[in-house]
């Protein structure tokens, strides 16, 4: 046995004294708070993205359409300058691409990440169109490239097609991650066990609004949340990156306690990893970001 004197019995003690008098810093550390804007990985796909991305896709676009070149450039560095780091957009946003990649100009490529969608009814090349996206965003890469507003029980074979150009164009590095983004309860039970799906674009929020129904097209009917939140889980669960849309019921919802109540339900769900939420103000990005971080470390 090693000798123990009482010179170090007392060395030890004082020690553990100067811990306890400094408040036991190493054995109660705060956890570190969580942030909308922290960057967070999506599921297996290794791509990075800021929790809240900045989305231009209300009714369309045309709620950020209707702000103008000027205004919005100002609101897409506003959110920027809070800390969001990604964007997202689509083909069918008519002229949103295109000002957002004018709201871009001259940000570093490597400080944000891009996502767009690719519009499923074209009759172009793939590949060609794909090449459009890049010159229209200012981007020779895109972080996510998504099938836009999957419905059918069959996509994964009825895009086929799309799917081999995004995986070429995946391996070339054009597209860092690829997925789809689901409208209808048929499509979304085909996403859990589909291991193409690096990324998953999905409704949710609490109560259905604008969410996944039997409806084949997009109608007032709520959605089933019970049912979507089962898909999403097992989404989740499989590696697959969540990103969770219409959070805010595609602005209807009017009052703050609806608008809370939401963000509230997908942070606690546990098995969203992103979401977007079109902005048409500053006032509603800040609140955004306050209500994410208020339910991230409740």
């Amino acid at each position: 046995m090693q000798n123990f004197s009482r010179r170090d019995f007392l060395k030890s003690t004082a020690a553990a004294a100067a811990v306890t008098a400094a408040g036991g810093l190493q054995a109660t550390a705060a956890p570190a708070k969580k942030s909308a804007t922290d960057w967070v990985t999506l599921g297996n796909s290794g791509v990075k993205v800021t929790r809240l991305a900045f989305g231009t896709g209300t009714f369309g676009g045309r709620v950020q359409r209707e702000l103008g070149q000027d205004e919005f450039t100002k609101l897409v560095r506003s959110a920027y300058d809070r800390g969001i780091r990604f964007f997202e957009t689509a083909d069918a946003y008519k002229g949103m691409p295109e000002m957002l990649g004018i709201a871009l100009k001259g940000v570093p490529r490597d400080s944000y990440r891009l996502m767009t969608k690719f519009r499923l009814n074209t009759q172009d090349d793939p590949t060609a169109t794909i090449d459009r996206f890049r010159k229209e965003l200012n981007s020779e890469y895109f972080d996510i490239l998504l099938l836009h507003c999957v419905r059918s029980a069959t996509w994964n074979d009825d895009y086929e097609r799309f799917r081999d150009v995004f995986s070429e164009r995946k391996q070339k590095k054009v597209i860092l991650s690829h997925g789809a983004s689901c409208h209808g309860l048929l499509p979304l039970r085909a996403f859990p066990g589909n291991k193409w799906l690096d990324v998953a674009l999905m409704r949710t929020n609490h109560n259905g609004t604008k969410m996944d129904s039997m409806q084949t097209r997009d109608t007032d009917d709520l959605g089933d949340v019970n049912e979507v939140f089962t898909h999403v889980k097992a989404v989740h669960k499989q590696g697959t990156g969540v990103l969770g849309m219409k959070l805010i019921g595609e602005g209807r919802f009017k009052a703050p306690e609806e608008r809370d109540a939401a963000l509230k339900f997908v942070i606690k769900s546990g098995v969203v990893d992103a979401m977007t939420i079109g902005f048409k103000s500053t006032a509603e990005i800040d609140e955004a970001i306050e209500r994410i971080n208020t339910h991230l470390n409740s």
